[in-house]
């Protein structure tokens, strides 16, 4: 397939970018339905919390769901690749909407919390990977473009400014409205949005032939880069899930709920400001030297959120940490294009994605209870700490991100080798 770019230009960017026949009908039916994955863990935080008075057993249950999803999101990539995305969409919504209808109906009888646990496993195991399929999307728009890199950049923006909307959403949802809307309200973004997504068949990758498969079928854990770049995403999604169990208890410990969603939205407004610029810089450096340099920065900008007492410096840090973000992730999924043949393309994306995911699930848990154990503000240690180790590791093993001697250099936006179409 041809790419169906409007126009060509030496320096390819946004505008033109969006300007590609048919990208809207998939990129809009796919904000939606990615919005949840924003609004899960935090929703299920505040109304479990409100149930069983406890963050930790609150921290505990979306550590279940987000543990589920990791486990679960490399699996429904490959089976994506191998079927089409709508023979994996159509079942995944549905299931994941009766799940999540499930478990909010449970915790509001004040169900056991085994039973909270059961309910969480398939809440988290159908959540749908819709970042990695819309990427596979664009590789079907654009092939060989020169706009491609931008593409990896704009989604990168997109799947931040979800973290700025979610946050804001599930906690106005859940203490405006009742503690139970905030789920009610991702499982329905979930459904509408997946159906719309998945009813866009002419923009889906066609699935990959028997042939293809058995030539192809390489997983992308077999490639030690994608390990490393795992480690590196399972420490920011230690950032994300501190903060967001930290900044809950945080706001609620000065008596004003309602400030969580503004403190986190500061956070993600500086990841996704600093994402946008990043994608736009035509970089020089080579991407494993641009990962070291912004990691050990993110480090430093987390070790000092415990450190803060009031809302005006603890929304200064959340900003400076999630402008350390950005630039992390959309390095590292750039470093996924040059180490991962394009037949496991698809799947390295869902495996960072579920990455993320654990570390989240991890971080939340522990967070819950070091603010339940320990002082007001404890769980921002956990951040820090998720940090701290994946820069070492990183660092430590950081040769092994050199990208594979496949395709050519482009020194366009953030630095992507030319991808193929993953199918």
């Amino acid at each position: 397939m041809a790419s169906t770019v409007t126009s060509t230009s030496s320096r390819p960017g946004y505008g033109q970018l969006l300007r590609t026949r048919g990208a809207w009908t998939f990129l809009l039916p796919g904000f939606a339905a990615r919005q949840p994955f924003a609004m899960l863990t935090l929703s299920i935080v505040l109304l479990v919390q409100h149930t069983t008075g406890s963050y930790g057993a609150a921290g505990a249950v979306a550590a279940v769901t987000g543990v589920s999803m990791a486990l679960f999101a490399p699996y429904s990539g490959r089976l994506a690749d191998r079927h089409g995305q709508r023979a994996v969409l159509l079942p995944g919504v549905l299931v994941h909407a009766l799940a999540g209808v499930s478990l909010t109906t449970l915790a509001l009888a004040h169900a056991p919390l085994w039973v909270l646990f059961a309910a969480a496993v398939p809440t988290g195991a159908s959540v749908p990977q819709i970042g990695p399929m819309v990427r596979a999307r664009w590789g079907v728009k654009l092939k060989d473009s020169p706009l491609m890199p931008t593409a990896a950049a704009f989604e990168s923006v997109t799947d931040e400014l979800t973290f700025v909307l979610g946050p804001l959403l599930a906690t106005a949802l859940c203490t405006a409205v009742a503690p139970a809307a905030g789920l009610l309200a991702e499982a329905t973004l979930t459904l509408v949005g997946g159906l719309l997504f998945a009813a866009q068949k002419s923009t889906q990758p066609q699935p990959a032939t028997a042939a293809q498969s058995q030539v192809e079928h390489t997983s992308a854990l077999h490639i030690p880069g994608v390990r490393v770049l795992i480690a590196v995403f399972l420490g920011i999604g230690s950032v994300f899930g501190g903060m967001q169990v930290s900044l809950a208890a945080f706001s609620e410990s000065i008596g004003e709920p309602g400030i969580n969603g503004v403190l986190y939205g500061v956070f993600a407004a500086g990841n996704m400001l600093s994402g946008v610029v990043c994608g736009a810089i035509a970089w020089k450096a080579a991407p494993q030297r641009r990962l070291v340099v912004g990691y050990t920065a993110l480090a430093l900008a987390a070790a000092g959120l415990w450190t803060a007492h009031s809302v005006v410096v603890l929304a200064g840090l959340g900003l400076l940490v999630g402008m350390c973000i950005a630039p992390s992730l959309i390095t590292g999924y750039t470093l996924v294009e040059g180490l991962v043949p394009a037949g496991a393309r698809t799947e390295a994306f869902t495996w960072l994605t579920g990455a993320v995911a654990l570390g989240q699930a991890a971080a939340v848990t522990v967070a819950g209870q070091l603010e339940d154990r320990l002082w007001d503000g404890a769980g921002f240690l956990v951040p820090m700490a998720g940090t701290v180790l994946a820069l070492v590791t990183l660092v430590s093993l950081r040769s092994r991100l050199a990208a594979r001697p496949l395709g050519r250099v482009v020194a366009r936006g953030v630095g992507h080798r030319t991808p193929f179409t993953v199918d």
